[in-house]
């Protein structure tokens, strides 16, 4: 089971990219969708869970999905689904759209 949120694909509506792969990003926040990563509950016919997710631009996301063929290099496509990953969550808890029960900011 995935979860699905409206308002977390609504909210990369006018973001920056978080994935910013050099010399392809085209850093037009008016391409930038929430991209689905790869995820232990993924599959053919199955996106992953909307908190598994980044903020990407077309070109970045047509990269990341192999659309668009690109010349990773060794663990490359990983550290930046990662880092993408981890701008999006923060950026998600500054909207305050993810939030922690009984957590706080310190």
């Amino acid at each position: 089971m995935a979860l699905r949120s409206k308002k977390l694909t609504q909210a990369a509506k006018g973001q920056q990219c978080s994935v910013q792969i050099m010399g392809v990003c085209n850093f037009n926040p008016e391409t930038v969708v929430l991209a689905h990563l790869p995820s232990s509950r993924h599959g053919l016919s199955r996106k992953g869970s909307d908190h598994i997710a980044c903020f990407a631009c077309s070109d970045c996301h047509d990269r990341i999905d192999g659309r668009v063929l690109y010349d990773w290099q060794p663990g490359e496509k990983e550290r930046y689904m990662y880092e993408a990953l981890c701008e999006t969550l923060e950026r998600l808890v500054d909207m305050e759209l993810i939030t922690v029960k009984g957590a706080k900011f310190v």
